[in-house]
């Protein structure tokens, strides 16, 4: 199967923006975009309810994403479009998707107008499962926020977009997620921030803390594994910019904190087989219900 993009498009106003943010991604990667609809059906009762009429359900199973598909091509010119519909169980279609595609883009309704995401069982679940990167964006999204305000301060799409945020955990950096997050920053022409929080080691508890020269020293290493960590990536990418930030305490609260100036906050998910199912860990776990940005979840062995 070709390269493609995938968006999961329901009529939501959260799979709207998914869809109009895939579409620019889809862009800037130079692949086709691909629509679907998943049916699940709806229980006989309701089939056989007056409400629901045959033109009803045809209208929300094929009429509104096929227009979706046509408002995209006709809002980005060259854009290869298609729409599909498929049968089935989102937490079952859905990581089967991903695994066809470059990337898979789902909405998430944003919490009553502020930051952060409301990340439903389903996309948790594909979050969960998938073995390519998902990509979770919030309702409401515009192209302008992921680009730094215009001279005067208003939002605007034509502006450098802001940098890329990338989640590092120096005791495992992964390469594929190392150069998901450069490979970002690099279609963006933008800069890639990297963020690494840390705690001590459970004996610190033991020390003075007063002793600021072993927490001196802590910091130190710390700063010096994530420099290690990043060099190779440096020496691929020698046009990006970036900056790395190794700070003491809970990496979650950090990255949450980047996301309000990023255009894209990505973070690894260790792919591990449970009798207990399958995880995604804390800190994207809560990056995933509180980010401002949208955020690329990077699955990695």
């Amino acid at each position: 199967m070709p390269r493609t993009l995938t968006v999961g498009f329901d009529g939501s106003s959260e799979s709207r923006a998914a869809a109009e943010w895939a579409a620019r991604e889809a862009k800037l990667r130079g692949l086709p975009l691909r629509l679907v609809n998943i049916w699940e059906g709806i229980p006989d009762a309701m089939a056989e309810s007056a409400v629901l009429s045959a033109e009803t359900l045809q209208h929300w199973s094929e009429r509104i994403p096929r227009e979706a598909a046509a408002g995209l091509r006709s809002r980005h010119p060259g854009l290869d479009v298609t729409m599909e519909r498929v049968v089935g169980s989102a937490f079952e279609v859905l990581p089967a998707l991903a695994g066809e595609s470059e990337l898979l883009v789902l909405g998430s309704r944003g919490l009553s107008g502020v930051e952060g995401f409301m990340v439903g069982s389903v996309g948790l679940s594909v979050v969960a499962h998938a073995e390519r990167p998902v990509v979770l964006v919030r309702a409401g999204e515009q192209a302008a926020d992921e680009h730094v305000p215009d001279p005067t301060g208003m939002p605007s799409a034509t502006t450098p977009y802001r940098p890329v945020v990338l989640g590092l955990d120096t005791e495992d950096p992964d390469d594929t997620v190392l150069a998901f997050a450069f490979d970002a920053a690099v279609r963006r022409r933008t800069s890639l921030r990297i963020v690494h929080g840390w705690n001590p080691p459970p004996y610190y508890a033991y020390r003075l803390p007063t002793d600021l020269a072993y927490h001196g020293e802590l910091s130190t290493q710390q700063a010096k594994d994530l420099a290690e960590a990043v060099l190779p990536w440096r020496g691929k990418h020698p046009g990006v910019e970036v900056v790395e930030e190794s700070r003491w305490g809970r990496a979650a609260n950090f990255l949450v904190d980047a996301s309000r100036e990023a255009s894209l906050l990505v973070v690894g998910r260790r792919v591990r087989r449970s009798p207990f199912g399958a995880h995604i860990g804390p800190v994207t776990h809560a990056v995933l219900h509180h980010s401002s940005a949208p955020v690329a979840v990077v699955p990695h062995r």
